[in-house]
């Protein structure tokens, strides 16, 4: 696998997301084989790994923290702060996107309670709280850098401004925002600022969630709880129409001899030297693929092909649902709703 630089981090280009373990994509595996395909990514060399108090309302930073705890001299652990679940009066825990610096430090101190080590070495803002002036959430984040409770920073779904203000107040190591063919959105801004300040842009969601492997073919098969329900493109008109672009990425992949979901993360690693592939799965078989495509070569006939097949006009159906399109602040296409 190739290495890439985040910050004063080398890590390798494809790290693993953590949060399908606990959270968002309906059934969860068991302890166990989460536990096990924790183990499977580090016996594999993954060298990245990124949880968040948000995922699984902190149950996934107490998972990963005591498998990963006697490796953190090889490997790099990111979390993220700013949006966590909060216990409201009647019980239920809700999701709450709070960027006030005591909130969080507060979750600074949860995190690395939960992750049982005493530093986080990459920590994002999960969300720009925009009551918030993202000066003041980055000022409190770089005291914890300062207090040696944080090595690095980063932002994750900001835009280019957004990401240059931050920078300017602290540097910030990464970008974390969705990145993918039917994803192209860090294309209006936000991954050429990543290159000018030199800022990793770490692409999470490389495989369209399960989109660009082709195993998902019914969205009817979504269990309840599964998050891709309330995103537009999953929806069943919009599904079946970018369905339709699995067929020729078929063709491509073949030419460049690899399976899709390879295919899916040598491209998006071809973006830039900066750039780094953060996919997730609950599969053993398919953590090994989505590495083998960090090996992948591809020429400029393929990228030029995959470019013009997944041009992001040729994409039924938004990203986001509106309510949480307004959670973001990445840039959004001319035809994109508002």
């Amino acid at each position: 696998m190739q290495a890439r630089r985040i910050g004063p981090f080398t890590v390798g280009s494809v790290g693993l997301g953590c949060m399908n373990l606990s959270h968002a994509y309906g059934h969860p595996p068991s302890p166990e084989q989460a536990r096990a395909l924790l183990h499977a990514a580090l016996d594999a060399g993954v060298t990245l790994f990124d949880t968040a108090a948000l995922y699984g309302f902190g149950a996934n930073e107490s998972l990963v923290g005591p498998v990963l705890k006697a490796h953190r001299d090889r490997i790099v652990l990111a979390s993220k702060c700013g949006m966590a679940g909060v216990r409201g009066d009647d019980g239920v825990v809700r999701r709450v996107i709070d960027g006030h610096p005591d909130t969080l430090r507060r979750n600074c101190e949860d995190s690395l309670q939960r992750l049982g080590t005493d530093v986080i070495d990459l920590y994002y803002l999960h969300r720009w709280d925009r009551r918030v002036p993202i000066e003041e959430s980055v000022g409190e984040m770089s005291r914890l850098v300062e207090e040696g409770k944080v090595r690095a920073l980063g932002l994750s779904e900001v835009g280019a401004d957004a990401l240059r203000r931050a920078h300017a107040t602290h540097p910030i190591a990464a970008l974390q925002s969705e990145y993918s063919l039917w994803s192209r959105n860090a294309e209006l801004g936000t991954l050429q600022a990543c290159a000018e300040l030199g800022i990793a842009y770490v692409a999470f969601s490389p495989l369209g969630r399960a989109f660009l492997t082709g195993a998902l073919q019914d969205v009817g098969s979504l269990v309840q709880g599964d998050i891709r329900t309330a995103m537009p493109r999953f929806a069943p008109e919009a599904y079946a129409r970018n369905l339709q672009l699995l067929a020729p990425m078929h063709a491509i992949a073949e030419q460049a001899s690899c399976t899709l979901a390879e295919l899916a993360i040598a491209w998006v690693l071809h973006q830039g030297g900066h750039v780094v592939a953060l996919p997730g799965t609950t599969h053993v078989e398919h953590l090994h693929e989505d590495l083998r495509g960090g090996a992948v070569r591809l020429d400029a006939a393929v990228l030029a092909a995959l470019d013009e097949l997944f041009q992001p006009e040729r994409i039924a159906g938004d990203r986001y649902a509106l309510a949480a399109q307004r959670e973001v602040d990445t840039e959004k296409y001319a035809f994109e709703s508002a």
